[in-house]
């Protein structure tokens, strides 16, 4: 192009790099095929009428030298939107491509000769516009198809630019502009016009119209935006909004100190001004699981502070608040708590921390009125609630000798059905669920009439397809999970839940109902196959992987090594430090294992014979500044800058640490060791990580007895390089323990993956319901 100008002075400069390049190209095959030289005027003219994109003809006007380089940034900026989108296969409609490029090709290169040749406008005008059109072009091609910002945009882009460049020549606002754009449009259009031309008189007023726009689509913003711009005038409305929607983190904002902190404090709504009192409070946390109570009145502040520093009389009174808003979930109030998963967290660490830890940790004391002395004047449903918030920390002796039997003791007349009476129905599947799984549903149910117990198993059973919550799957987890206990202990029970099972997939069917076609169908799968001599291929009914044998292939890397960590916690009973000592005792003195010790926060022991077989454990530190995080997160950083990445994944630990083991699951994991901890929660999240991981979890407590075995089987199939079957693995395992009855006793509480219902339902109802 500079070539051409050198030669012939006046030339028109052409706007499209596009358009002379097709023309070269013409040129050039016109010269191979004539074998003859076109003088330079003939192709002189064919670029004057040129044509480009889809029969669009090059424009002929002319451009001031000084503005040359600002419409040539334009052109590069639509080359670049044609070459990355436009002409590229990517399955977007050909159509919608179309009335992209027509908006993004033709109608700028028309906006673009507007501006240029606009008399009324000087030359420092020009160039700002100018660069405002390409910044438009290039915030459209950065942003499409992003979160907000469809590629359909551009032509109403195209059509708001346009309209908000003839406001801000004349001077007048382009504020109604933004208002009628949607978000995505007038994100783009104040952005690029605030970046080179601020000064329009309804910048402020645009933005803050967008800023309405964002939070109305992000609702989960709103208070980070408000940070920013506390002084809008919708801001008590959206503070509203938040504090019905997302209470919590309203409480986290308003203990702020910044302008936004201040007008929430000052907030004229009731509900709003009650957050803000407890969050400035330094036992606001004490208070919010009483928030609904407090706001209607029912309870006060003062009648809060007389219990919180007492953990037994707070957690009766925070039972007597879960049981009344358990019942006003029943028909026909159906009325739900604010802050009901608050009050639930807080009575489950309260229920774990002062009771059962307590009653856990004296599990060798022989005397039942010394282990269990904790448990002492607390009330049938009191205890109740200590049980089914308990679920993945509870002993089984903790449960069977402690907390179970003293429930009825406590009853002046001791029935089942009475006591869910007397909490609402309130966890009632958790109930049954445990009582199945330490083998006290018998006796459960034989303390109601059998009418009674029959409605209380159907009730277990139906109604599955309404979730406490969105997507909460636990209690049909629950339902699964006590199936093959029930048909252990119980058959003619089993084939009541399965008829029951079978009844309410039907009527899902009629009423078309996915989630609960999906519900009961696995759940008929998974109950069918238990009742059944004939070996079942659960794997392949359900759409799953493997549930009965873990591939070795699948877990190694791509140098064949199988990469295993181990989470290790120091604990001031010592047991974390003694678990680590056992656990290296699995490999000191023994040939086929070398142990790496050198390092302060973590061990190395590498398989010496056989497939390589390399395990990482952190030492189990304790502190004031929790070394044991710290040690974790060094030997995590050290592995992912290696490029290791394991498969296996071990925790031990009280399961109380398990939750600092989540948090740090390794996504490549595809054996789970839990220990004690396999409650719903848990195998939820622990999927959620790792969609398709075999998990290993035990009803009790982890013990070195069970343990050991297991991480040896499956070290000595992996150092052979073989496939792990878990059945045959479990039937050695189990012929290990037939002459121990107290170690076979433990080693039935352990659960192999294929024996693990509630996280086979899990995998099986997120395939079919198509979720990751």
């Amino acid at each position: 192009m500079k070539l051409l100008t050198d030669v012939i002075p006046h030339i028109l400069i052409f706007r499209s790099i596009r358009a002379i390049g097709r023309i070269f190209a013409l040129y050039q095959r016109s010269i191979h095929r004539m074998k003859s030289l076109i003088p330079i005027f003939f192709l002189l003219s064919l670029i004057c009428c040129a044509s480009f994109g889809q029969g669009q003809v090059a424009a002929s006007y002319q451009i001031a030298k000084e503005r040359s380089l600002w419409h040539d940034n334009i052109d590069k900026a639509q080359q670049k939107l044609e070459q990355q989108f436009i002409r590229a296969r990517n399955g977007v409609d050909t159509s919608l491509k179309l009335q992209i490029e027509d908006a993004m090709v033709r109608r700028v290169d028309e906006i673009q000769q507007n501006i240029e040749l606009d008399s009324n406008l000087n030359n420092n005008d020009k160039v700002k516009y100018l660069r405002t059109l390409e910044y438009m072009v290039r915030g459209y091609n950065d942003r499409r198809g992003k979160k907000d910002f469809p590629v359909a945009i551009a032509p109403a882009l195209v059509k708001g630019f346009a309209e908000c460049l003839d406001l801000d020549i004349k001077r007048q606002s382009f504020k109604d502009v933004i208002d009628n754009a949607e978000y995505g449009v007038g994100k783009i259009l104040v952005d690029c016009f605030d970046f080179y031309s601020s000064d329009n008189p309804g910048m402020a007023g645009a933005k803050t119209a967008l800023l309405r726009k964002y939070c109305g689509l992000h609702p989960e913003d709103i208070l980070s935006s408000l940070r920013d711009n506390p002084n809008v005038y919708f801001a008590d409305s959206l503070i509203s909004v938040v504090a019905k929607n997302d209470t919590r983190r309203l409480y986290d904002f308003a203990a702020a100190r910044n302008k936004l902190g201040e007008r929430i404090r000052n907030h004229p709504d009731t509900f709003v001004n009650m957050v803000a009192r407890m969050a400035n409070s330094k036992s606001g946390q004490l208070y919010f699981p009483f928030l609904d109570n407090l706001l209607k009145g029912k309870i006060t502040i003062e009648e809060i502070d007389a219990v919180k520093e007492d953990d037994f009389k707070y957690f009766r009174l925070m039972v007597k608040t879960r049981i009344d808003y358990a019942g006003r979930l029943l028909p026909p109030a159906r009325d739900t708590a604010h802050e009901m998963r608050a009050l639930q967290a807080m009575m489950a660490s309260k229920a774990k921390q002062y009771f059962v830890r307590e009653i856990n940790a004296l599990h060798d004391v022989s005397s039942s009125a010394v282990r269990f002395k904790r448990l002492e004047g607390l009330t049938p449903q009191e205890l109740y609630y200590i049980a089914v918030l308990s679920e993945d920390e509870l002993y089984t002796s903790s449960y069977v000798s402690g907390v179970y039997p003293r429930i009825f003791e406590r009853m002046a007349t001791p029935r089942g059905d009475s006591l869910l009476m007397s909490v609402n129905g309130d966890y009632f599947r958790k109930f049954i669920k445990m009582a199945a799984g330490y083998n006290t549903l018998s006796n459960f149910l034989g303390t109601m009439g059998k009418e009674n117990a029959e409605t209380l198993m159907q009730s277990f059973v139906i109604g599955l397809e309404k979730p406490k919550a969105k997507d909460d799957l636990e209690d049909a987890v629950d339902v699964a999970d006590s199936y093959s206990s029930i048909m252990d202990k119980d058959k003619p029970l089993a084939s009541f839940i399965l008829n029951q099972v079978r009844w309410s997939y039907e009527k899902n069917v009629r009423e078309n109902n996915k989630r609960g076609i999906v519900i009961y169908n696995l759940l008929k799968i998974l109950f069918q196959s238990a009742d059944t001599t004939t070996k079942t291929d659960l794997s392949s009914l359900l759409g799953i992987p493997s549930i009965y044998d873990q591939n070795y292939r699948d877990l190694t890397d791509d140098s064949g090594r199988v990469i295993q960590q181990v989470f290790f916690y120091g604990d001031e009973d010592k047991d974390g430090q003694l678990s680590f000592i056992n656990f290296m005792n699995m490999f000191r003195g023994k040939a086929e294992w070398k142990i790496n010790e050198k390092n302060p926060d973590w061990v190395t022991i590498t398989s010496a014979k056989g497939k390589p077989v390399w395990i990482f454990a952190n030492r189990p530190l304790l502190g004031d500044d929790d070394p044991d995080d710290k040690a974790q997160n060094k030997l995590i950083d050290y592995l992912y800058e290696r490029n290791l990445k394991p498969t296996v994944v071990i925790h031990r630990g009280h399961s109380y640490h398990l939750n600092s083991t989540l948090k740090k699951l390794p996504p490549t994991a595809k054996i789970v060791v839990l220990g004690s901890c396999g409650g719903y929660n848990n195998l939820n999240e622990v999927l959620t990580i790792c969609k398709d991981a075999h998990i290993i979890s035990s009803k009790q407590v982890g013990t070195k007895v069970v343990n050991e075995p297991i991480l040896q089987a499956i070290n000595k199939n992996l150092v052979a390089g073989q496939n792990i079957d878990w059945i045959s693995m479990w039937r050695e395992l189990s012929g290990r323990f037939r002459n121990d009855a107290a170690a076979k006793e433990k080693f039935d509480d352990y659960i192999p993956p294929y024996k693990n219902l509630g996280a086979i339902f899990i995998k099986a109802y997120r395939n079919a319901m198509g979720e990751e």
